[in-house]
């Protein structure tokens, strides 16, 4: 039993903040909150200085690992040239282990210092490369859903990387997931297999179907991209006759345990089909910005029900911040609500009522990704998990003043906080991150 004493922030729904002032937070030994209430600070294990918060710990539902040294760079073609170009030679190296490795260990304790406590993986084609990094993962203490990516398709994958065959993808697959599921101290499923398809360009119609039926047996989640940029979106309705969310449904890839990138160019019946599976959409704010040419309707998706969350999408997206994605969601929205062309009169310039703010985007950041996980993780209540990060108010570019209210400090960490701001960060219970010393301004 470990037990944790201060203010907790957190959204248990969209838009609305909860405040637990002065609580002690009991955590069993498996990570599971047992209880929250009011308390003695002299009773816990660890305490809040002042100015310091306690908040769920992020959640990226969408980031490819190999793509982690790619972060900050070559962003200036279209989606279709940039993976050619940039992304499938840099992927193809990690059928060195060695070079993988190096590149897993700097990418988890990035992301474990910048507050992400769950992050959904694209990993490579590469088995061995695959599955260390679902054995770091759980070294380190990251929650953690990989995926051994399956790409086939001959006209759209080059030949030095995509699978021979689609018989060889789904035995891969089935490899990478027998292998996750049987790691020794992964008993409880802090890390878990994904099945992934890149996206419908990169894989055979057999493939896809292998890999739905191979979704239904094994109850694995799965990830790909859909309807991600107009060249994607037109493709899949050239060669299929449908969306990518009906194709994906066809396919048997559509379901409870799906989340679906992006989903830029889904209409409205795609979003009631999304809804109907029960799938979630990962909202990509700063690589739409790169490769979509449009904006998601977020407010839409919102009022509609469906399962939403954040993803970085490193490398098209040139932050593994997720905090970051929550501020670029709202401005994305307010974008999409008032309109980007200055030639055009006010009243036709955007789409009235499609703004999201920052509590909303928080939730989408932490409670919404748990949601769209199907796991207990986002909240601060009993029976989740103990996943949170310590957010100090007065580092970096944020101060706190007296006249600051709960609201205040989550909004400023929306809109200020970086690396800088946050402090220990725990999985399950777990310690996974201190950050080393740093300079602190004084509580006003």
């Amino acid at each position: 039993m470990r037990t944790f004493f201060g203010t907790a922030l957190h959204t248990p729904e969209p838009g609305r903040l909860e405040v637990l002032e002065n609580r002690l937070i009991r955590v069993d030994e498996q990570g599971t909150i047992e209880s929250i209430q009011p308390g003695d600070p002299a009773d816990a294990d660890m305490r809040l200085e002042p100015g310091q918060f306690l908040l769920p710990g992020l959640v990226d539902l969408h980031i490819h690992a190999p793509q982690w040294p790619q972060l900050g760079k070559a962003l200036d073609v279209p989606l279709e040239i940039w993976l050619q170009r940039y992304t499938f030679p840099l992927e193809s190296r990690y059928q060195d282990v060695a070079y993988a490795e190096g590149v897993w260990r700097s990418m988890i304790e990035g992301l474990l210092a910048n507050g992400t406590t769950t992050a959904l993986y694209f990993a490579t084609i590469h088995v061995p490369a695959s599955q260390r990094l679902a054995e770091l993962c759980l070294d380190y203490g990251q929650r953690a859903l990989v995926g051994r990516v399956a790409m086939d398709h001959p006209g759209q994958c080059p030949d030095y990387y995509r699978d021979a065959s689609p018989e060889l993808a789904e035995a891969e697959t089935r490899a990478f997931i027998a292998h996750v599921r049987g790691l020794a101290g992964n008993e409880c499923g802090l890390v878990l297999p994904v099945i992934t398809p890149r996206f419908i360009p990169s894989c055979t119609d057999e493939l896809l179907h292998r890999l739905g039926r191979l979704a239904a047996e094994t109850g694995c989640h799965v990830q790909t991209h859909c309807s991600e940029s107009d060249w994607e979106h037109d493709h899949v309705k050239e060669r299929c006759g449908v969306s990518d969310s009906e194709a994906l449904n066809r396919f048997g890839l559509l379901s409870r345990h799906t989340v679906l990138a992006h989903g830029n160019f889904v209409d409205e019946s795609d979003r009631a089909l999304i809804k109907q599976a029960g799938a979630a959409i990962a909202h990509c704010p700063l690589s739409n910005i790169y490769f979509s040419d449009a904006v998601f309707p977020m407010r839409k998706a919102l009022d509609e029900g469906l399962h939403v969350g954040l993803g970085s999408d490193v490398a098209g997206g040139a932050s593994p911040s997720i905090l970051a994605s929550a501020r670029h969601a709202v401005m994305a929205s307010r974008n999409l609500e008032s309109g980007v062309d200055p030639s055009l009169p006010r009243e036709k310039r955007g789409q009235p009522g499609s703004r999201i703010d920052a509590l909303e985007a928080f939730w989408l950041a932490t409670a919404g990704g748990g949601i769209s996980l199907d796991l207990p993780i986002g909240l601060f209540k009993p029976g989740y998990q103990f996943d949170a990060f310590v957010l100090d108010a007065n580092a970096g570019d944020m101060t706190v003043y007296p006249e600051d209210s709960p609201a205040d400090i989550l909004h400023k960490a929306v809109y200020l906080a970086g690396r800088s701001n946050i402090r220990e960060v725990w999985v399950s219970g777990r310690r996974v991150h201190t950050p080393r010393p740093a300079d602190r301004r004084p509580v006003r």
